[in-house]
């Protein structure tokens, strides 16, 4: 079956899935669904695209899990549905979710029968994931190897440091601030500040110590891996991006170039998602040029700098923000929709603290140097930002076409302390609410 089917509705999806490197993976058949798309598109009367992104998802179950929840979703508001058959009859939407290769930040869960055995596995693992090089596999066994014989120690150890800073070379990462693109967004690499202050981090993730290599999570949640869990970060970001200005790029414009101007184009990002949706239309180092605009964009507990769309950086004046061409060169047609929740642990707490423990940090117009839009929504300088409250499904929105509208969803997006978890309520994105912002920005009024 090319598509996949809602639980519990008559909705379908196309779930396009691509490999690390950013091509797309065959079908059992050995076709290409992106193929079977462009079909569709030519076979079928399709007023309007929606593309998904994902956010942290490790393999494909998961992202058809986080699918399914949101599209089902979209499917329960009936009233938004109505409404957009009348402002546009004839609406018939094809929805497509992209799957990208990425990992849960900080969750990992190590089996194995000797600690040399674990040992291995978490090499393997961070290498994958971080840096594949053999000095990179080597650092990280010294870091593993360390931490065996004290895991939460007055300061790192030599050796410790030193492996670490050879694990960020490894990774190719910049540490250029504010003004570059993420993944590169990052202070100057320093493994033991990183350390000497994640106590803030122990506070939001708890104190886990207590448990050894083998059971579990526990070990990899040490304190003593805080700089690891850094460099999987950014590595992650920079992932997302790279995927979105190339892969995401190119299967956008090879859509609008099969399809008339009037086949209306809706990107929804969650997460890392967001990234993957800026970066997709922004196109290689944020020059790209797609056959027209789409006509909307909703990013969903983004996590991406909140400067990163804005004309003027505070304290980096004369900057830019990265994904700022998107604005500049009118991208997105509609409206721009963000939502904020301060229930969001994984991009209120730990997204800055990954960033440069920023947390610690002066802050300026009100707002701490690193932040996403998950918490902050988009700021800066020099772009049409609206403030306002997420609505209720029986509220309507005055979007306008292009405008920025930062969503304060804290009331929806929640979720109680004893089930939120590391993220907070990061993955609360197939709330009903969330569903009714995003069919208003597709309608387009």
């Amino acid at each position: 079956m090319p598509f996949e089917l809602v639980p519990d509705t008559s909705l379908r999806y196309y779930l396009i899935n691509f490999d690390a490197l950013g091509q797309e993976r065959n079908e059992p058949d050995g076709t290409k669904l992106s193929q079977t798309v462009l079909e569709v598109l030519a076979q079928e009367p399709i007023t309007d695209v929606f593309i998904f992104s994902h956010g942290w998802q490790g393999d494909i179950p998961a992202a058809r899990n986080q699918y399914n929840r949101w599209i089902k979703a979209m499917a329960a508001n009936t009233a938004d549905i109505e409404r957009i058959k009348q402002l546009r009859p004839g609406f018939k939407p094809l929805l497509i979710g992209l799957h990208w290769p990425s990992l849960p930040w900080g969750d990992e869960s190590i089996e194995a029968t000797t600690e040399e055995a674990a040992i291995e596995l978490m090499v393997s693992h961070y290498a994958e994931h971080v840096a594949d090089s053999q000095p990179a596999q080597e650092a990280l066994k010294t870091i593993f190897s360390e931490a065996l014989d004290d895991m939460e120690p007055d300061e790192l150890s030599e050796a410790t440091v030193e492996a670490y800073k050879v694990l960020d070379q490894e990774t190719d990462l910049g540490s250029e601030g504010l003004v570059a693109a993420p993944g590169d967004d990052r202070e100057p690499f320093n493994p033991e500040s990183i350390y000497e202050e994640s106590e803030l981090e122990t506070e939001i993730i708890g104190d886990s110590a207590d448990f050894g290599l083998l059971n579990g999570g526990g070990f990899i949640l040490s304190r003593v891996f805080s700089p690891l869990r850094a460099l999987s970060y950014w590595k992650m970001k920079a992932l997302a991006r790279k995927f979105g200005e190339s892969t995401g790029f190119e299967f956008l414009t090879r859509l609008q170039q099969a399809t008339s101007e009037q086949v209306r184009f809706h990107l929804v990002g969650h997460s890392f998602g967001c990234i993957v949706m800026s970066a997709t239309l922004a196109g290689p180092k944020a020059q790209g040029v797609l056959p027209r605009p789409v006509n909307s964009l909703c990013l969903i507990q983004g996590a991406v700098s909140m400067w990163t769309y804005c004309a003027d950086i505070p304290k980096e004046r004369g900057h830019a923000g990265y994904f700022y061409p998107v604005i500049r060169d009118g991208k997105v047609a509609g409206p721009i929709v963000v939502t904020l929740s301060e229930h969001d642990t994984a991009v209120g707490k730990l997204y800055p603290l990954a960033s440069g423990l920023a947390m610690k940090t002066a802050a300026f117009d009100g707002f701490p140097k690193y932040g996403a839009i998950g918490a902050f929504g988009i700021q800066g300088d020099g772009i049409p930002l609206n403030p306002m409250k997420m609505l209720p499904c029986d509220q309507e929105y005055s979007f306008e076409a292009g405008q920025i509208y930062n969503l304060e969803s804290s009331r929806y997006i929640w979720k109680k302390p004893k089930e939120a978890g590391l993220g907070g309520a990061h993955g609360e994105f197939d709330e009903p609410e969330v569903a009714h912002a995003v069919w208003v920005a597709a309608m387009g009024i």
